[in-house]
């Protein structure tokens, strides 16, 4: 399904009190406000219907007999409700006709103006900014926007309207525009069912990024790559990336722009033959979160960030490992809770990584870890490894230091860590196995193993120089 696009006009406003409920003996009306094809419902007891008009009645002289008067006997009769429902939805409605172009701020605040309707949204932001924003960005601190915010600022500027529609210099966009400009640390975080007591999905609203020009980081969440947009103005200066609960590939969030083109390439790239578009690199991004989505291909948008250093791509849907070739800067990978059952010739992909987790896949063997000679670290837990032969697979790698095989069918063979260390010959003292610390006791054992594998391997070796010799003979010719 696609985004719905920015509308170019105000919406249709209407407003209508479609029922009552009683709460601890007080009538509560219930007002269903209907902004194009939003709406969303709001609770109020006549009392507040009061409050606002003697605020309307003292800052916007409304007449004051605009409000039906209140009624002490019978105030919760089944009538009297009703009628007054009538009366209250009579006058909602005579306001908004009073205001048509900037709806009085306690009107609005009434309504929930700035909860769910755009102006509403942007002037309680920008009053917002306009209070705390220096002191948000010499905090450096992270600032949190939902995408139904971030779609008002976008659908503001699109607009030929003020940037500041009630006359209150606080509540101009201009404040969010400044702010926006200099933000370094941002948080997008979306919601999956509907927002508040409205019918708004926050993933159904396109929203556009180019409004930030120095965020470092950003980390968007429970979005669709489908609204976002704008999120390559980002390339020149982004250093971390996350994105979670929003996408299925890595292309559409790297590459937004690639549906466009039919051939592409990096910048700086050496092709071969034409393209249709040189799209410019991630220069400064050195972390890239994309765990927690449903990614299946590690696919070719990876050329795009060669200067990333950390790596993580675990709760996806991944089978095979590929393209990570291109990342020559990588240190830290996580692939854990994927779909792999074999990694073959890992170190041609990930070249001299330190950290790689590989938790909660389906491995069977370790063939293809044999050569990753800068490792360090090592997460092989819940998965299927059942042989304690495919530990000799990474036992000679000569910097491993943590290696994680827990929760794996091997950990039921007896003494299964002594046999494990065993596998790590001299070094075996240096490894810290599933979390713990090797101990004296278990290095004895090792030894004991270890000499006790040093007579079988000699006692093989001269029984196969015995066979070799008994053909000898057996071959030679008779005196």
């Amino acid at each position: 399904m696609e985004s719905a696009p920015f509308p170019e006009e105000a919406p249709e406003r209407r407003v209508s009190v479609v029922g009552s409920e009683l709460v601890d003996n007080y009538t509560v009306y219930i007002i269903e406000v209907m902004d194009g094809e939003h709406r969303w419902t709001v609770k109020h007891r006549y009392s507040d219907f009061h409050e606002l008009h003697e605020k309307l009645t003292a800052e916007k002289n409304v007449d004051r007999r605009l409000l039906p008067p209140k009624k002490i006997l019978g105030k919760n009769s089944k009538s009297l409700v009703e009628r007054r429902q009538i009366e209250l939805e009579l006058y909602l409605q005579t306001l908004l006709q009073l205001f048509p172009q900037a709806t009085p701020a306690p009107l609005a605040c009434f309504l929930h103006f700035h909860l769910y309707e755009i102006n509403g949204i942007t002037a309680a932001l920008a009053e917002e900014l306009f209070h705390k924003g220096e002191q948000l960005l010499q905090a450096g601190e992270v600032f949190s926007l939902s995408p139904l915010q971030l779609y008002s600022v976008s659908q503001q500027l699109r607009l030929a309207k003020p940037t500041c529609c009630n006359g209150d210099a606080k509540t101009d966009l201009g404040h969010i525009l400044d702010f926006t400009c200099r933000l370094r640390y941002l948080k997008i975080s979306g919601t999956s069912g509907p927002v508040g007591t409205s019918n708004i999905r926050e993933n159904s609203l396109p929203f556009d990024l180019s409004v930030f020009k120095s965020l470092l980081q950003i980390e968007i969440s429970e979005c669709s790559s489908r609204q976002i947009r704008g999120l390559s103005s980002l390339r020149s200066s982004l250093v971390t990336m996350s994105i979670h609960h929003s996408t299925e590939t890595m292309m559409s969030i790297l590459v937004p722009e690639s549906s466009e083109f039919s051939q592409w390439e990096p910048e700086g790239a050496e092709s071969g033959c034409p393209v249709t578009a040189i799209i410019p690199v991630w220069r400064n991004m050195t972390t890239l979160d994309m765990s927690r989505n449903c990614v299946s291909t590690i696919d070719s948008s990876v050329k795009l960030i060669r200067e990333v250093e950390f790596l993580d791509l675990s709760h996806n849907q991944l089978t095979s490992v590929e393209n990570l070739q291109y990342l020559y800067n990588l240190v830290h990978v996580d692939l854990s809770y994927n779909s792999l059952r074999v990694l073959e010739a890992a170190h041609t992909r990930l070249g001299n990584i330190k950290t790689l987790s590989l938790a909660g896949n389906q491995l069977e063997r370790l063939t293809g870890l044999t050569k990753l000679y800068s490792l360090v670290n090592l997460d092989l837990s819940h998965n299927q490894l059942a042989q304690l032969e495919e530990i000799r697979n990474i036992g000679s790698l000569p910097c491993l230091e943590k290696l994680n095989l827990s929760s794996n069918p091997m950990c039921i063979i007896p003494d299964y860590r002594t046999k494990v260390l065993a596998q790590f010959g001299d070094r075996a003292a240096e490894v810290c196995l599933d979390g713990d610390v090797t101990t004296e006791k278990e290095l004895d054992t090792v030894e004991v193993l270890k000499a006790i594998q040093k007579a079988k391997e000699v006692k093989d070796r001269m029984s196969s120089g015995n066979k070799k010799l008994r053909l000898l003979l057996f071959l030679l010719p008779a005196s």
